[in-house]
């Protein structure tokens, strides 16, 4: 009997690790990226946040600029947004529209930050209990979401926003969406 004990104690283990490695196997190759699209080709959810450098002063949907532009989740406290940061200002000097959302802040912290680093937003909100970020399908900071004159979503990009994404992706996207002679469906492809 002791010894059918220790056939099942190894075996139970051996089967366990083979069936682990049967699917990690069959999992080679595939795309591990998690892809989010409650956001994509819909209208930025509804908000009213206060603005970062006045919080006296509530910012709304309509405060958005009316054409193409990048909205940008961003913390004091996140790593990836201080690599992300130089990458931003120079999208900043080259004129291209941000709008910035400090994501579960404290205000000091957050305008410290900007003091430091310079300001590469047209304007930041904040979003101190995070719950607009969610309404956004935010997974975590940073996250850029392309949005065209309307206020709808084309893009959502997951982690920093650097030269090569720039180039291969998010440029593209966001000439697309302002592109007039475009169709839809010619604007989603090109943004997909």
């Amino acid at each position: 009997m002791a010894k059918s004990n220790k056939r099942v104690f190894f075996i139970i283990p051996l089967v366990v690790f083979l069936l682990a490695m049967v699917m990690f196997y069959f999992r080679l190759g595939k795309e591990t990226d998690i892809k989010i699209s409650t956001s994509m080709n819909k209208p930025l959810p509804e908000f009213s946040l206060p603005l970062l450098s006045d919080t006296s002063r509530m910012m709304t949907n309509q405060d958005l600029p009316k054409t193409p532009f990048l909205l940008n989740i961003w913390g004091s406290w996140c790593p990836t947004c201080k690599v992300e940061h130089p990458f931003l200002m120079q999208l900043h000097e080259k004129g291209v529209p941000l709008v910035g959302v400090n994501y579960k802040d404290e205000l000091s912290d957050a305008l410290g930050y900007l003091n430091q680093y310079q300001d590469p937003f047209i304007y930041s909100v904040q979003d101190l209990d995070g719950q607009y970020a969610i309404d956004l399908g935010l997974t975590g900071a940073p996250e850029t979401f392309v949005v065209d004159g309307a206020g709808v979503v084309y893009k959502h990009i997951l982690g920093e926003v650097n030269q090569t994404n720039w180039a291969n992706e998010i440029q593209p996207c966001l000439m697309a969406v302002g592109d007039t002679t475009l169709s839809e469906d010619a604007k989603v492809q090109a943004c997909s």
